[in-house]
């Protein structure tokens, strides 16, 4: 594997050096990945409470976040998603999309699906790492490329940044004067953003999915090896969200949100615990932390969407 310590002589601790800064590289492009898609979220449900004179509290508690908060963010998710490694990183992968999956199925019962964009958070930063991480093995100047991919995708983040606080600024005077383009753009097709939001994720997680089976995998010598470690998993994820499918008939809120992320960390805790090493109950751990961050940097949209 050939990056950017390639062409240096070498010397101890150097590769260390190198794999940390691939892992920092690959933890900014999902970070980025995922303030993209909240600074979209942020857009949509502002406009949808500008069109809704009974959601004047929301639009002012949406359009009243911080902008620098932001930044902190990206940072912190950077970090966590630096540190897990892509074992864990590829089964909360692998977790969602069977979450995901189930959700959508249930669409017709009144689940709505702007929540699920915002739980999917740090879901989507693990799965464009494991992407990145399967699709680059053994690239030539790996270091260079991820540098590429996260100087683009910091761009992304800043202008999808720029355009969410455009739109809780000026959108209602600008669409009142009918002079900026950008948001009559947005008075006409902005409600076309979960849809783009929708093929973006689905087409992201085809790949991350693949990449997170490759990924787990090639831990394994042998065909029994791999049973004995999948079936367990197959039993725990379907018990999970059947478990998660009853709970969101019977309450929705806060408390439903952060306790099913406590139990499916639990679960995957416990089956890490028979079937995994000890470094992946550390990044349980730490898979916990991220998770409990993007929620909690989120929470105003998320009573957003449950007040839809």
């Amino acid at each position: 594997m050939f990056s950017l310590g390639s062409w240096l002589p070498a010397l101890p601790g150097l590769a260390w050096g190198w794999a940390l800064l691939d892992a920092l590289l690959q933890g900014l492009v999902g970070a980025c990945a995922v303030s993209v898609l909240c600074s979209l979220l942020k857009v949509y449900l502002y406009i949808q409470c500008v069109n809704n004179p009974e959601r004047q509290a929301e639009k002012e508690a949406i359009a009243a976040q911080w902008p620098l908060l932001e930044p902190l963010h990206v940072l912190v998710l950077t970090g966590i998603l630096a540190l897990v490694g892509s074992r864990v990183a590829a089964l909360v992968v692998l977790e969602f999309s069977l979450r995901a999956v189930s959700t959508i199925l249930s669409l017709g019962k009144g689940t709505h699906s702007s929540q699920l964009y915002l739980l999917c958070q740090y879901s989507l930063g693990c799965g464009v790492s494991c992407g990145l991480s399967f699709l680059l093995e053994g690239a030539p100047h790996r270091s260079w490329n991820l540098a590429l991919a996260a100087g683009l995708a910091g761009l992304l983040a800043l202008h999808a940044r720029r355009l969410a606080r455009h739109v809780c600024t000026l959108y209602e005077l600008h669409i009142r004067a009918r002079y900026c383009g950008i948001c009559i753009l947005l008075l006409t097709a902005g409600h076309g953003i979960p849809h783009l939001l929708r093929n973006a994720l689905a087409l992201t997680f085809a790949v991350a999915d693949l990449a997170a089976v490759e990924l787990i995998n090639r831990d394994f010598l042998s065909t029994g090896e791999a049973v004995r470690f999948w079936t367990p998993l197959t039993i725990c994820y379907t018990l999970l969200v059947i478990y998660m499918q009853e709970e969101s008939c019977q309450s929705t809120g806060r408390v439903l949100v952060f306790r099913t992320v406590v139990v499916r960390m639990g679960g995957l805790f416990i089956l890490l615990l028979t079937v995994g090493r000890w470094t992946d109950i550390l990044h349980v751990f730490v898979s916990l932390l991220g998770e409990l961050w993007c929620l909690l940097r989120s929470g105003v949209l998320l009573e957003s969407c449950w007040r839809q």
